[in-house]
């Protein structure tokens, strides 16, 4: 029988979304439930594995990690991108790629749940009521601030959507920002340091890789209004994260509400999660009971399509 190893089921809920049962007389399965400790300890464990299902870039997927494991022919993805594979070395050993479709609007979603817990001291707020403490902060309004969009695709133009329905100014830039889609959505473009200098809560929505690596780094804080807040639900690098514990913990910045990281999952003993002014969430953008039923229904279906020969949703 096939080996198939499902990766990175933090939450243990692969069985409550595909019926493996009725996999078990063609696939021996096996699930993995914690993150390896190294690429070697990946390399032991898996070595034996003909596919590997993997979610999002939880497991890189790097050029020696693939070239060690000799018996692998397939890899599943959740979503049709993946920085974390590389596609040239999976080429070279003609380990055939797919991936599923994504439903976008949880990462908008959770970008509001961030910028409105940041604007109304939510976590602080939450926390004192616990301690029988009440009303202990003093929030601000959105309606008339300006948000500032790093990024303007599909997530940064739901988040825009949503900013001028409260009533906020949106500004945006990117690299490569679309004046049509600025002036479709009403977003007013403007320059990196416009938006910097200007934004009352300033939000993230590039892709990760080199182009935007360390966008935002303590040269930008310095620039940022000292009441604003920054907000980062699309790749942990864009940030240079020991710049921003240093924003957070001078109040450079008046906080941060997070969702990806420099090295996931974030470390326990983090700097981070002990910053009061930090409103972090556990990379959960796309964690949500509807993607996860894409995600491990078509990774199957890719997975059946590749052993007979003729694979869908292939990624080049």
């Amino acid at each position: 029988m096939l080996k198939v190893a499902i990766l990175d089921d933090y939450q243990n809920v692969a069985q409550e979304f595909v019926d493996l049962k009725k996999l078990s007389g063609k696939y021996e399965i096996q699930i993995f439930n914690e993150p390896f400790e190294s690429e070697e300890a990946a390399i032991e464990q898996l070595s034996d594995f003909e596919a590997l299902l993997i979610m999002r870039e939880r497991t890189k997927m790097t050029a020696n990690l693939i070239n060690s494991l000799k018996k692998l022919k397939y890899i599943s993805t959740s979503g049709m991108r993946n920085k974390s594979i590389d596609l040239d070395a999976c080429k070279k050993k003609k380990i055939i790629v797919t991936g599923t479709d994504i439903n976008i609007n949880p990462t908008p979603e959770l970008t509001w749940a961030l910028i409105l817990g940041l604007a109304r001291n939510i976590k602080t707020e939450i926390d004192n009521m616990f301690q029988g403490y009440w009303q202990t902060t003093i929030g601000v309004e959105l309606k008339g601030k300006i948000l500032g969009l790093i990024g303007l695709g599909r997530v940064g133009s739901e988040v825009a959507k949503i900013g001028k329905a409260f009533g906020m100014e949106v500004m945006a830039w990117s690299e490569n920002l679309s004046l049509d889609k600025c002036k479709e959505l009403g977003v007013l473009p403007c320059s990196k340091e416009d938006l910097i200098q200007n934004s009352d809560f300033l939000s993230i929505h590039v892709q990760g890789g080199e182009r935007y690596k360390d966008c935002i780094k303590l040269d930008e804080f310095d620039k940022m209004k000292k009441t604003a807040f920054l907000i980062n639900t699309s790749r942990g690098p864009i940030v240079n994260e020991d710049d921003l514990i240093i924003a957070l913990s001078t109040n450079e910045i008046a906080g941060a509400g997070i969702d990806v990281y420099e090295k996931e999952p974030l470390p326990a003993s983090h700097k981070l999660r002990f910053l009061p002014n930090a409103l972090l969430l556990p990379h959960i953008g796309y964690v949500t009971a509807e993607n996860y039923s894409i995600f491990y229904t078509q990774m199957i279906e890719n997975l059946e399509s590749c052993v007979s020969g003729k694979p869908i949703r292939v990624i080049e």
